[in-house]
């Protein structure tokens, strides 16, 4: 497994703050598209490009089959798909895993809002 580069690492890290920030003033108990909302706003006050309901293509064989959305693209780079549920299952996993194939990006965040410790709600996916 490739390390992303120090770049994309300072990006991720710069999420994961605004994450918390968000969780600080918000708390659990919200829909996502709350969270979604109040992440982009936080991305914008701290200058970080991103970009909101990303669609992408899926493939199959080499042909389109379908469409997906990442919740967030930020920098372009780094893939953001959020979640306000009980508890992170092994399919919201899969789902990131599937989104950075589908889009050639190399590192994804999978942040779940609906915890009591936003820490405990943040897994980082490295696609190999």
């Amino acid at each position: 497994m490739h390390e992303p580069d120090s770049d994309l690492d300072a990006l991720a890290k710069a999420v994961v703050d605004a994450a918390f920030a968000v969780h600080q003033s918000l708390g659990p108990g919200y829909l996502e598209s709350v969270y979604e909302e109040a992440l982009c706003v936080e991305l914008e006050l701290r200058n970080i490009a991103y970009e909101s309901q990303v669609p992408f293509h899926v493939k199959y064989r080499g042909r389109r089959v379908g469409e997906g959305r990442l919740d967030l693209l930020v920098g372009g780079r780094l893939v953001v798909e959020l979640k306000a549920v009980e508890s992170l299952a092994p399919i919201h996993k899969a789902q990131l895993i599937s989104y950075l194939k589908a889009t050639g990006h190399r590192l994804g965040l999978l942040i779940n809002f609906n915890v009591a410790l936003i820490k405990n709600g943040i897994q980082r996916i490295i696609l190999s």
